[in-house]
């Protein structure tokens, strides 16, 4: 074994662990099998590469897509790591394996459904292995929301090699995953370390949807740096980058629909850029490890607040400041409802709950993070101060009694009429069709004020959360199976007020990139990364660059003194920094 804190520092260019990165380590060099939980940003990668380069042999990671074993290949590359990939979009396959049985690896990234072939398995046993990691663990369980069933066939593998560690690594894992995780994997329940699931530099927002192009157009217009927005439908991607490029930003799209060339074309587009909008559906983001994407924006409702903290834990991997806002509709639930009679019946009270739990986040008044990190098992101390509703507190209003009045105008008027139609009868607002059916008449024509008016539509929503509305096959509504007590007076209604939003420029929770000499090493990276054929986070991430313009240093001894510059970067690019700051404080 090698001295892993002078590894850390000479090949990595880090002064110290960060979370319980130290502790896994621990256990990854003591040969202990391992369930590692960790936010994403808080350097999962770390925990296999340095025991990689730490001890004798190969470190086999397994990973679920290729584009994500090649961003991270290009990352270990990058630091002067062995490491190669075998996957079937490789053209140098026989010259990987004859450095496998060489004993010239590190590192080799391989899918699962390679692993799980008695072929791989003979291959691995020329060689010395010194490590199993299986990235993106959740994928092995049923109760996870990314379910691959290949990552249930490595088992075999793994008990091949009895006396070699394994550790699972994932971000996203509530109490049934991680501990399905464990017995598919074959971990030992005190092997499992939790890091928490807190994104702090996150700020989280959630609205409802009035015209989702033209919030999330807002949205992009207020927030530099480059973009996620997810789109429920191929369709409506298109539809929704065609309407963003009018804020003059690049936008491409990415869905399944898309030829396969475009698809990677596409993604090397967003990858490599600094400032692109990539508006897609939920089939882009597993394969990214961009560190620099600054907002994730949501067009509707996730599948779960799983999925939920997965894709919006794209943003800010490197830790600065990032947005993630979410705009949805209550038929985004009268959907997700829809399709819960289509899941298995075995499985359709946990999607219930799921479902359930991602209503409580949309709902809440309270600060958004706490609901968050209490789904994942955690009890944090107090608000985060980072949120919508923390930065500006909704008004609570108890809506009980117009509850009652909206609910009873739905029965009386033949739980068949849409909320609009509804609430021209609660207001009074006598027309041609109300005339026609006789509703005028009715004893709830007219009987909401017009200070109550404003209540009616988020008051519809909170109704249909709650199930106390649910809508027709036409699209009215009817009553729901919590309707009951509320119109009993056994339940009290209170709603939470999300506060008018005004547009404004620059209000975002990402800082603007204002420093010259800061912008003088972007274009120095820049530069750098198109001549090696990279993404230019993987020359240095902005933090590495804001430390460097801080710092200013004038050697390359000092220059190896910033956190994120180790010996290879050192080596490759320092000069080229050096020139750069010292070219912007002699002009």
């Amino acid at each position: 074994m090698g001295d892993v804190q002078a590894l850390l520092q000479s090949v990595f260019g880090f002064p110290g662990f960060r979370g319980v990165q130290g502790q896994v380590i621990d256990r990854v060099m003591a040969g202990r099998h391992t369930l590692a939980v960790m936010p994403t940003g808080a350097g999962k990668s770390l925990c296999y590469q340095l025991p990689a380069v730490a001890r004798d042999g190969l470190c086999v990671v397994i990973s679920p897509l290729i584009a994500l074993m090649h961003d991270q290949l290009r990352s270990a590359l990058a630091v002067g790591i062995r490491a190669a990939t075998l996957t079937s979009a490789d053209d140098n396959r026989r010259e990987t394996i004859d450095r496998l049985r060489a004993g010239a690896l590190d590192l080799l990234y391989v899918a699962p459904e390679r692993a799980a072939t008695p072929q791989f398995r003979e291959l691995i046993a020329e060689a010395r292995i010194n490590l199993f990691a299986i990235d993106e663990a959740h994928c092995v369980s049923e109760w996870g929301h990314d379910f691959r069933p290949d990552y249930r066939l490595l088992r075999p593998l793994l008990d091949s090699f009895p006396h070699v560690p394994r550790l699972a690594l994932t971000a996203t894992a509530d109490a049934h995953t991680r501990a399905d995780i464990l017995v598919q994997l074959g971990l030992p329940e005190d092997g499992m370390i939790i890091a928490g699931f807190d994104r702090p530099n996150i700020r989280y927002a959630i609205s409802p949807r009035d015209g989702a192009a033209r919030q999330i157009a807002d949205l992009v217009r207020q927030t530099p740096g480059a973009g996620i927005v997810y789109a429920p439908s191929r369709a409506g991607t298109e539809k929704l980058a065609a309407q963003l490029a009018a804020t003059g930003r690049p936008v491409r799209v990415y869905h399944a629909g898309l030829s396969p060339e475009l698809r990677q074309a596409n993604q090397a587009a967003f990858v490599a850029s600094e400032d692109m909008v990539m508006v897609a559906t939920i089939a882009f983001g597993m394969g990214i490890d961009k560190p620099d994407v600054r907002f994730v924006a949501h067009a509707a409702l996730p599948r779960s607040i799983e999925a939920y903290y997965q894709e919006t834990g794209r943003a800010g991997r490197d830790g600065a400041p990032a947005a993630a806002h979410l705009f949805w509709g209550a038929e985004d639930f009268v959907r997700a409802r829809q399709r819960l009679d289509e899941v298995e019946p075995d499985r359709r009270a946990s999607e219930q709950a799921r479902l359930a739990a991602l209503s409580g986040l949309v709902e809440t008044g309270d600060c958004r993070r706490m609901v968050l990190l209490r789904h994942f098992g955690e009890q944090p101390a107090g608000p985060c101060g980072n949120c919508d509703n923390c930065l500006t507190p909704p008004a609570r209003v108890d809506a009980t009694e117009l509850a009652r009045k909206l609910l009873s105008a739905v029965f009386r008027t033949g739980q068949t009429y849409g909320a609009g139609y509804v609430e021209e009868i609660l207001l009074g607002r006598s027309t041609a069709r109300s005339q026609m059916n006789g509703h005028d008449s009715l004893s709830v024509f007219g009987i909401v004020d017009a200070a109550d008016a404003p209540l009616i539509r988020p008051l519809t929503r909170a109704l249909m959360l709650r199930e106390a509305l649910v809508t027709t096959e036409h699209g009215g509504l009817m009553l729901g199976a919590q309707a009951r007590p509320i119109l009993k007076g056994e339940q009290p209604v209170e709603i939470a007020l999300p506060p008018r939003r005004t547009r404004k420029r620059g209000g975002a929770a990402v800082p603007a990139a204002d420093d010259p000499l800061f912008e003088a090493l972007r274009a120095c990276r820049r530069a750098l990364a198109a001549e090696a054929g990279v993404p230019p986070y993987v020359i240095f991430h902005d933090a590495t660059l804001r430390d460097m313009a801080a710092a200013r240093p004038d050697s390359l001894w000092a220059m190896g003194q910033i956190t994120g510059v180790g010996a290879r970067k050192l080596d490759a690019y320092g000069p080229a920094f050096l020139r750069a700051i010292a070219e912007h404080l002699s002009a």
